[in-house]
C-alpha cells in the first residue's frame, strides 16, 4: 500500500402539479385570485388581484402538470455513521441508501423509499420496523465482505451505521388545501413539497452526477481545455402554482473534471505538455505558485489508485480516494517514516514493495485523505465528477457558448430532456402515485406586454420625448437631460507608444470631444495633456503627478482622468479606480486601447453615457406622466436597491460585501451608493440602518439644496432587494425591514415602505407561441409579464422580462412583494418596475432588472477597489488558508476597507 505521512446546500417553492384542475378563470381569461381563508397566513403580501394592463400574447413555459399522491407519505430522519455532525458527501450517502434498500434489507424497503442525500427519507408506506418501533439501525457495507480485498491490517470493508427514525406522517391533502388558499405555507406544506421533489429526483440522482436540483449526463459534452469538460444537464423542481402543482424543467450545464490519468488532468490545467513540468524547481519545472494553484484546482477530487505490477487475476483497488493536497517535493526526494523509525523515499518504496520503477520520479505526488502518498502516474480521475470551484475567467466564454441556446432550440432540448427524465419509467414516481403530464409537450398560457415609459431628453434635442421600441432606443440628435461641463481633463496611457502612438491618442481625444459636443457636454479643454505611464509602476503616485502637472499648467486640477489600458489590465484598472474613487475623488474613465484604435462615433457616444453621470449629470429621465407613482409631487418617493455579494466557493477568509443604492432626485434617475464589508457569506445586511440613513440624508439634502423643494422628506420608500432566496424572505421582514424603519425613525421621518425581492436565479422561461410575437432573437418582447398560472398560489409575485433578447433565451426577473404599506396595485408595481429598467444610465436599452438593483450589484462587485492595491490583501484565488488564518484575514479585510472619497459620494461613480 502507498506510504503514509507520519502522524504528528435554499428553500424553494418547488412542487408538482396537483390533483386539482387548472386555476379558475375570471373575465378576460385572467386567473381569479384564490379565495383565501381568513386564518391563512403568508410570508409575503397576499395576492388580491392580477394585472390587466398591456396587450396579450400566448406563450409556452417550461412547466408540466404533476399530480399529488393520494395516500399519506411517511417521513424519516436519516443519520449515517451514527453521528449527524460528521457530514458525508451526498453522493456517498446515496450509494449507501441504495445499497441498504437493494442488498442489506430489501424486505424492509418494499416498495423502495426515496432519499435526498442528506437527512430526509420518504416512504410510500410505513417501514416495517416492528410493533410500536419508530427507529431502527442498519449496518451497511458498499461491497460484500466475501468479495472485499483485505487491508494490510486484516480488516474487512468499512461498515456504515444508518439509523432511520420516523418523524412525521404527511397527508398530501395539506398541499391541495394550500393550493386552494385554505392552508398557510407552513412546515407541513414545505415538507410535502420537499417530499415530491425528492421523489422525482431519486431515479436520476442514482444514475447520474447531481448537484442540488440538477443532474448531468454524458450524452452531450464539450472539452473546453484546462482539464474541464462540460456536460449537458437537466434541472427539475416541483413547484406550487394557483390551483395545481407543476414541475419546472430546464437545461443546465455541469463543469466536470477531465477523466483519465491524473497527470493528464494536471498538465491540461497548467497548459503544459511534458510531465516533467510537474517536477518542482528548475527553469521548466513547477513554480510554487503554480503548484498551489493546481492544488486548489484538484483538491477534493476522487481518484482510483493503481497497484503497480498487479499479478494476473489480482484485484485492483477500485475504491476511490480523495486528494487532499499536493506534495512540495518529487517522489525521489519525498521521504516518509517507516514503523521501525527508518526513512524511505516514495520512489524507493514502490521499487522495493512492488518492484515498480516510477516513470517520473522527479514529479510531485498526491496526498490522499488517509494520509497516503501516491505518485501522480498511479492515479486515475473518476469520470463524472462535478467541479465545485469557480470556472477560470478565461473559460467563461466557452461555458456561455455551451450553455447558450436560442429559444426554439432550448425548448426542443427541454422536450428531449423529458425522455432522459423518463418520469413514467421511474419506479419511485409510480409507487408514490404521481403522474407527470408530458403529453401536451409544454404548458401554454397568456402573457401581457407592458407599454414602456416615455423617456425625456434635454433642451436642444430634436426629439425630446421618445418611446422605446422593444426595449431599445438611440441617442441620435438628442442632448442629455442635464449635461455636465468639463473644464480640464487629462489622458493617461498605459499601453506602449509602439502599440498606441500619439496619432491614436489624438484620434481618441478628438472622438471623445466630438461625442461630448453631440450630447451637450461642454468641454473647455480641447487639447488635453497626454501622459504615457508604466502599468507596472506605482499607479497612484504617477496619476497624482499627472494631475499636478495639469494644475501647474492650467491652475486647476482635472475634472476627469481618461485612462487607456492594454489587454489584461485588470490590476491597473483596480489601482486607477482606487486612486480616483477612494484616494483623491476625481472621476476616472477607463478605455481599452484596442477598442479606441478602431472606435466609431457610437463607441464614444456610449462612453459619454458613463462620463456624464460620473461627473454629476443626468442622461435621461422617465417622462413624469408615464410613471406617476415615481413623480407624484404629493408623495415624494425614494427607490432603493440593495444587494450582497459573497466570495467564490472555497475562498475562505474573504468577506462578503453589501451595497445600497438610492435615488436623490425627484425623477428617480440620479443615484448615490454606499458599500460595506461584512461577515463572510452572511446574506442579511448588517449595516443597513446606517447605510439607509446616509442615503436618506443625501436624498433630503438634494431636494432641499438642488431642487429647492419645501417637502424634503420622502413619503414613500420602495426597497428592491436582490439575491435573497425564498427561504430568507422571513428574515428580510424580521431583520432588514426593522433596520430600514429604524433609520427613518432616527431622522424623524415616517414614510410608507414597500419591499420587493428581485430574483434572477431561477429556471422559469417563456417562449412566444406565434412568430409574430417574438423579437429578432426569437425571445418574448421586452415588457412581457406573467403573474398567474406559474406564480405563487397565495402571494403577490410576477415574472417580468424587461429587456430585449440578444443571445440565447432571455431570463425574466422574478418579483416577490414581501411588504407593502403603499397598497400599490399589481399593475402599478409592474409598470413601476418596468419603468425603472429604462433609467440605467450606461445604456440606451432597457435592462433585465430595475436600475437601482443593477447599480447595487455593480457596487458590490467593485468592492475590491476599496483596498490599497499596494497592500498585503488581495483577491487572488491561488491562496489557501487554515480556518484560523481565514478568520484572521477576514478581520484584516474589515480593518483595511477604505470608504469612498467624499467627492464621489454625491455622483454615480459606479457607472
Amino acid at each position: 500500500m502507498p506510504p503514509r505521512i507520519a502522524s504528528g446546500g435554499s428553500r424553494g417553492r418547488g412542487g408538482p402539479p396537483t390533483r386539482g384542475g387548472p386555476p379558475t378563470r375570471g373575465r378576460g381569461g385572467a386567473a381569479a385570485p384564490p379565495s383565501t381563508a381568513s386564518h391563512v397566513t403568508t410570508v409575503g403580501v397576499r395576492r388580491t388581484a392580477y394585472g390587466t394592463a398591456g396587450r396579450k400574447i400566448p406563450v409556452f413555459t417550461n412547466h408540466f402538470p404533476v399530480s399529488i399522491p393520494d395516500s399519506v407519505i411517511h417521513h424519516y430522519d436519516g443519520v449515517i455513521n451514527g453521528s449527524s455532525e460528521k457530514t458525508l458527501p451526498a453522493r456517498l450517502n446515496m450509494e449507501l441508501i441504495e445499497r441498504l434498500q437493494k442488498v442489506t434489507a430489501p424486505d424492509v424497503f418494499t416498495p423502495r423509499a426515496v432519499y435526498d442525500g442528506r437527512k430526509n427519507m420518504f416512504a410510500a408506506r410505513e417501514l416495517p420496523f416492528g410493533p410500536e418501533v419508530t427507529s431502527r439501525e442498519f449496518d451497511v457495507t458498499l461491497v460484500d465482505p466475501a468479495e472485499a480485498p483485505q487491508s494490510a491490517s486484516g480488516k474487512g470493508p468499512k461498515v456504515y451505521k444508518i439509523r432511520l427514525t420516523h418523524v412525521a406522517t404527511i397527508n398530501p391533502e395539506v398541499l391541495l388545501r394550500f393550493l386552494e388558499g385554505k392552508q398557510s405555507h407552513d412546515n407541513t406544506v414545505l415538507t410535502a413539497i420537499t417530499a415530491l421533489n425528492v421523489v422525482v429526483r431519486m431515479q436520476p440522482t442514482i444514475q447520474w452526477p447531481f448537484n442540488v436540483r440538477s443532474f448531468f449526463t454524458d450524452r452531450e459534452t464539450k472539452d473546453i481545455g484546462s482539464g474541464i469538460v462540460l456536460w449537458r444537464g437537466y434541472f427539475q423542481s416541483v413547484r406550487p402554482a394557483p390551483g395545481r402543482m407543476l414541475i419546472n424543467v430546464d437545461i443546465s450545464t455541469g463543469t466536470m473534471y477531465m477523466p483519465g490519468p491524473l497527470i493528464n488532468l494536471c498538465l491540461a490545467y497548467l497548459d503544459r505538455r511534458n510531465p516533467l513540468a510537474l517536477a518542482p524547481g528548475g527553469q521548466d519545472g513547477l513554480p510554487e505558485r503554480e503548484r498551489i494553484r493546481l492544488q486548489r484546482f484538484i483538491s477534493g477530487i476522487r481518484v482510483f489508485t493503481n497497484q503497480p505490477n498487479r499479478p494476473q487475476g489480482g484485484r485492483a483497488n477500485r475504491t476511490p480516494r480523495v486528494i487532499k493536497k499536493l506534495t512540495t517535493a518529487g517522489a525521489s526526494r519525498l521521504s516518509f517514516q517507516l514503523h521501525d523509525g527508518a526513512t524511505m523515499t516514495v520512489k524507493d518504496y514502490f521499487q522495493k514493495t512492488y518492484n515498480y520503477t516510477l516513470k517520473y520520479p522527479s514529479i510531485i505526488c498526491a496526498e490522499v485523505g488517509s494520509g497516503a502518498l501516491v505518485p501522480l502516474e498511479l492515479c486515475d480521475v473518476e469520470a463524472g465528477q462535478i467541479m465545485r470551484k469557480q470556472v477560470p475567467p478565461e473559460k467563461t466564454k466557452d461555458v456561455l457558448d455551451f450553455a447558450t441556446k436560442r429559444p426554439n432550440d432550448r425548448l426542443e432540448s427541454i422536450k428531449r430532456g423529458l425522455g432522459v427524465l423518463a418520469y413514467g419509467q421511474s419506479e419511485y414516481v409510480r409507487q408514490f402515485g404521481m403522474h407527470v403530464d408530458t403529453t401536451t409537450a409544454t404548458l401554454g398560457l397568456d402573457a401581457r406586454v407592458l407599454q414602456p415609459p416615455t423617456l425625456k431628453y434635454g433642451e436642444g434635442s430634436r426629439q425630446p420625448n421618445i418611446t422605446p421600441s422593444n426595449g431599445a432606443w438611440n441617442m441620435i440628435d438628442k442632448k442629455f437631460y442635464r449635461p455636465v461641463e468639463i473644464k480640464q481633463w487629462i489622458m493617461v496611457i498605459y499601453e506602449t507608444d509602439r502599440r498606441f502612438d500619439r496619432a491614436n491618442a489624438n484620434a481618441t481625444a478628438k472622438g471623445l470631444l466630438s461625442a461630448c459636443l453631440e450630447v451637450g457636454i461642454r468641454v473647455q479643454e480641447q487639447n488635453p495633456m497626454i501622459f504615457y505611464l508604466n502599468a507596472q509602476g506605482r499607479i497612484g503616485g504617477d496619476l497624482a503627478r499627472a494631475g499636478n502637472a495639469c494644475k501647474q499648467k492650467n491652475s486647476i486640477m482635472p475634472d476627469l482622468i481618461v485612462a487607456i489600458l492594454p489587454e489584461g489590465g485588470t490590476d491597473t484598472y483596480t489601482a486607477i479606480k482606487h486612486f480616483g474613487d477612494i484616494t483623491v475623488g476625481v472621476p476616472t474613465q477607463c478605455l481599452k486601447a484596442h477598442k479606441c484604435k478602431s472606435a466609431k462615433a457610437q463607441y464614444f457616444a456610449n462612453v459619454c453615457l458613463k462620463i456624464n453621470v460620473k461627473l454629476g449629470g443626468i442622461n435621461t429621465i422617465p417622462e413624469p406622466r408615464s410613471v406617476s407613482i415615481l413623480t407624484d409631487p404629493h408623495n415624494p418617493t425614494i427607490v432603493m436597491g440593495a444587494d450582497v455579494i459573497h466570495p467564490a466557493p472555497g475562498a475562505d477568509g474573504r468577506p462578503s460585501f453589501t451595497a445600497l443604492v438610492g435615488n436623490v432626485d425627484s425623477d428617480s434617475a440620479k443615484y448615490v451608493a454606499d458599500c460595506r464589508v461584512q461577515t463572510s457569506r452572511q446574506e442579511l445586511i448588517e449595516d443597513l440602518e446606517d447605510m439607509s440613513r446616509r442615503i436618506l440624508m443625501q436624498y433630503m439634502a438634494y431636494r432641499s439644496h438642488v431642487e429647492k423643494k419645501a417637502n424634503t422628506a420622502p413619503k414613500r420608500i420602495i426597497f428592491y432587494r436582490d439575491g435573497v432566496s425564498e427561504g430568507q424572505f422571513r428574515q428580510v421582514l424580521d431583520v432588514e425591514l426593522p433596520r430600514l424603519k429604524q433609520a427613518c425613525a432616527s431622522l424623524k421621518i415616517n414614510p410608507t415602505i414597500t419591499v420587493v425581492v428581485v430574483g434572477k436565479r431561477h429556471h422559469v422561461r417563456f417562449f412566444p407561441q406565434r412568430p409574430g410575437d417574438a423579437d429578432k432573437s426569437g425571445n418574448c418582447p421586452a415588457g412581457t409579464v406573467v403573474d398567474h398560472d406559474v406564480t405563487h398560489p397565495l402571494e403577490l409575485d410576477w415574472y417580468l422580462q424587461s429587456h430585449s433578447g440578444l443571445l440565447g433565451t432571455s431570463r425574466p426577473a422574478h418579483y416577490s412583494v414581501l411588504h407593502d404599506e403603499n397598497r400599490f396595485t399589481p399593475d402599478g408595481l409592474q409598470a413601476l418596475s418596468f419603468a425603472l429598467c429604462h433609467v440605467y444610465a450606461r445604456s440606451t436599452r432597457s435592462v433585465s432588472i430595475p436600475a437601482p438593483v443593477y447599480y447595487a450589484d455593480i457596487v458590490c462587485s467593485r468592492a475590491k477597489n476599496h483596498y490599497d492595491p499596494q497592500g498585503a490583501l488581495h483577491f487572488s484565488d491561488d491562496i489557501t488558508h487554515t480556518d484560523a488564518k481565514a478568520a484572521s484575514q477576514l478581520e484584516e479585510f474589515r480593518a483595511n476597507f477604505k470608504p469612498l472619497h467624499v467627492n464621489m459620494t454625491r455622483v454615480m461613480y459606479f457607472s
